[in-house]
């Protein structure tokens, strides 16, 4: 790359984390796909990994995809909360490489080296580090009177770097308690207190400024709520009493439908960026509603077998995360290249897409089909037909200058 092309595309956190994550989109999924096709008989041989495949699956989709557009998005909006100096390039481009490192070696180590997968979740680790360095600066350099949401995501951060470790141990250990706490650590300590934090602070004004006559409403309770909910979800897991979840699943779910309403998930349904990100949101309502569901069934049949399998949680993962990550990526992505604020046809196909994934990787293991693998089959295939797109279109927005020649 270009010495001049490179000073571009360091230029600003989310360009360079937005490109990690943009490739890890694609390859989680061929990678997916490629596990998925081979283990069901539909193509070739089943392949052999250096660790089973979901636990791969787990940590590619957790800490080796959302973590890079995670850090691209709060290292640029961490300084405008609180109203703080840019992050130098100096704290996120190291981190950037030493996640990018860690992401190429764990595909590596998959392949049959389980020295370079160690290898790979340390370097993602430092990674990992270096990023949160980033963003305490920040947090302890300036002095504006609300820190409340940086702070609680702050600490997810941390949590999830927990759960990191947890991972690497369980790759060095093999002891299944630290691979139950890297993969419930990271969703419900980490990923869904980051991603309701960050709605509760940006979609209300998200809303505000492309609707008109609308009235900012960001009541805490609810908030409040699906972080001290999550957080007690991984504990009850932890402490082996999944069939007690409900008493905070139910309590989640009516918070989380409360501020779609609240916020309106019906108005925004006007302009295509707006609407994806109260969608998303919406699905975390859904998927604790179902998560709710199935922990009261297991509660009153006194049974330890989840009666939906993993639908919540790809309600949660897919129809949340996910359509968050594209709709939060894609205005992000727009507001800071130049380019305007509005998306045609193709983002909204693109958009349909993930929810109709969503849609039928939930399915999958609810609806009493034989060969529900299929699903499984054709949500990754349509995961990978709408994020495809995206990356192509995307991409070399990363390493271009902004189209209205500012910096940054």
């Amino acid at each position: 790359m270009p010495f001049k092309t490179w000073n571009r595309f360091t230029a600003a956190p989310h360009r360079v984390m937005f490109f990690g994550g943009a490739l890890q989109a694609v390859a989680v999924m061929l990678w997916w796909i490629y596990e998925l096709v081979t283990r069901f008989g539909i193509a070739g041989q089943p392949a052999t990994w250096t660790v089973i495949p979901v636990a791969a699956h787990a940590y590619l989709m957790i800490y080796g995809l959302f973590s890079f557009f995670m850090f691209g998005f709060l290292m640029t909006v961490f300084p405008r909360w609180m109203n703080g100096k840019e992050i130098p390039a100096q704290r996120f481009v190291p981190a950037f490489l030493l996640l990018m490192l860690g992401a190429a070696g764990f595909y590596a180590g998959l392949f049959g080296n389980h020295a370079v997968l160690v290898g790979a979740v340390g370097s993602t680790l430092a990674g990992w580090g270096w990023a949160i360095y980033a963003l305490l600066r920040v947090l302890l350099d300036t002095t504006h009177p609300d820190k409340r949401h940086p702070k609680v995501i702050f600490i997810a951060l941390g949590l999830g770097w927990c759960s990191l470790v947890a991972y690497l141990a369980w790759l060095i250990k093999d002891h299944d308690a630290y691979l139950r706490f890297a993969v419930q650590g990271g969703v419900w300590l980490f990923m869904l207190p980051v991603f309701a934090s960050v709605a509760h602070r940006m979609l209300p004004f998200f809303t505000s400024s492309a609707l008109p006559q609308y009235v900012v409403q960001r009541p805490d309770w609810p908030w409040w709520i699906l972080v001290a909910g999550s957080v007690v979800h991984a504990l009850l897991q932890f402490a082996s009493m999944g069939r007690w979840q409900w008493l905070c699943d139910f309590p989640m779910a009516v918070s989380a439908l409360y501020l779609t309403y609240t916020w309106g998930l019906v108005r925004s349904l006007r302009i295509p960026l707006l609407a994806i990100l109260h969608i998303g949101f919406a699905w975390i309502g859904i998927a604790m509603l179902l998560f709710g569901i199935q922990d009261f069934l297991s509660f009153i049949n006194e049974s330890t077998i989840p009666a939906m399998g993993l639908a919540p949680l790809h309600a949660l993962t897919i129809g949340c995360f996910a359509t968050l990550l594209i709709g939060m990526g894609t205005r992000v992505t727009h507001g800071h290249s130049g380019l305007p604020m509005q998306v045609g046809t193709p983002f909204i196909l693109i958009f349909a897409g993930i929810q109709l994934a969503a849609l039928m990787r939930v399915l999958a293991d609810i609806l009493p089909i034989q060969d529900s693998y299929l699903l499984y089959i054709a949500a990754a295939a349509v995961w990978l037909a709408c994020f495809t797109p995206w990356v192509v279109r995307y991409l070399p927005v990363y390493w271009r200058p902004r189209v209205d020649g500012q910096a940054g």
